[in-house]
């Protein structure tokens, strides 16, 4: 039986770490996707899609840094990953092989207008809801992780894509 997932019934998040000289002034992001559609179904073919709007993530929280991420910090960050690392570029994972939950699931993701293999574990709870996390190296899409202050500071080129179903009732 196929199950449709999005922002209603799941979440669908980004996190970020930083790297470099300057690191200490930069934070850790946790960034969440707005606008975006899955669906498993384990006897299609494919089993799992997931599209997402990239304009519509949208910073949750930054950790670390000399001082807190304010509403205008939280806006120049949404902007830059719109202009320049996403460049509103369409973002769709399509599974190849997904054989049981839990388990692993292989696809193929196009982000920033390539397509690359990518694989996770995926695992379900005692209430039915769904986990799976994946570790997306930026330069593999062939995206220039963000730096500021003359290349001191940079986003790792590692970040975690996770998205979480929430429990069923009952």
């Amino acid at each position: 039986m196929a199950q449709a997932f999005g922002p209603e019934n799941a979440r669908l998040t980004v996190r970020t770490g930083r790297s470099g000289a300057a690191a200490k002034a930069g934070h850790d992001l946790l960034i969440e996707v707005t606008a975006w559609s899955g669906t498993l179904d384990p006897d299609g073919d494919p089993a799992i899609t997931l599209s997402a709007d990239s304009r519509s993530l949208r910073v949750i929280e930054g950790t670390g840094g000399m001082q807190a991420l304010d509403e205008g910090d939280r806006a120049g960050i949404e902007q830059t990953i719109d202009d320049e690392v996403l460049k509103g570029t369409a973002i769709h994972f399509r599974s190849t092989r997904f054989d049981d939950l839990p388990g692993r699931v292989e696809g193929e993701l196009e982000l920033a207008g390539a397509r690359h293999p990518i694989g996770f574990e995926l695992a379900s709870g005692e209430n039915g809801e769904l986990t799976g996390r994946a570790i997306v190296r930026q330069s593999d899409w062939g995206m220039k992780p963000y730096s500021a202050l003359f290349g001191t500071l940079k986003v790792a080129d590692e970040v975690e894509v996770q998205v979480e179903t929430r429990p069923h009732a009952g």
